[in-house]
């Protein structure tokens, strides 16, 4: 749990802003512990990944992975996501899933040009792939999707 409280202490640092500290639940690590990740420079985090495997269909799901703005460019989530990739494998799982906002373009960048991810949906008006109400009335999703087998 140490390196989950540095990482919401020190959340704006990673996200420019709390917006997110919501879904940083401890549950995350408590029951999902094996599948979330950090790499740590000089004994501080400086990027992470939580994720888990879906029970209801074979799918490895990337709820979280974040990179300090100073550490970013550097590969850091790309590393992540390889570790977690190789690990779903290793389970016979056969997609990668991952969610943002249509509005977070950086991380729609990363999750097409890095890691090779296609955007499930239709175009919203702005031409970017959602899934309507995704996490709720009003609430678009941009949804990512990648087989891995």
């Amino acid at each position: 749990m140490t390196d989950y409280n540095q990482i919401v202490n020190e959340i704006v640092e990673f996200w420019g802003s709390n917006r997110t500290l919501h879904l940083h639940q401890p549950y995350l690590i408590h029951e999902f512990g094996n599948t979330a990740f950090v790499i740590k420079e000089k004994g501080k985090v400086i990027a992470y990944l939580f994720g888990f495997f879906s029970q209801t269909e074979s799918v490895a799901y990337v709820h979280l992975v974040a990179v300090r703005e100073q550490n970013q460019r550097e590969g850091l989530g790309l590393k992540l996501y390889e570790h977690f990739i190789n690990i779903a494998k290793s389970k016979g799982i056969a997609k990668i899933k991952a969610i943002t906002t249509p509005s977070n373009t950086s991380s729609i960048s990363f999750h097409e040009n890095q890691i090779g991810m296609n955007m499930l949906g239709k175009p919203n008006e702005d031409g970017i792939n959602i899934i309507k109400n995704y996490s709720g009335v009003k609430n678009d999703r941009v949804v990512f999707e990648k087989r891995i087998d």
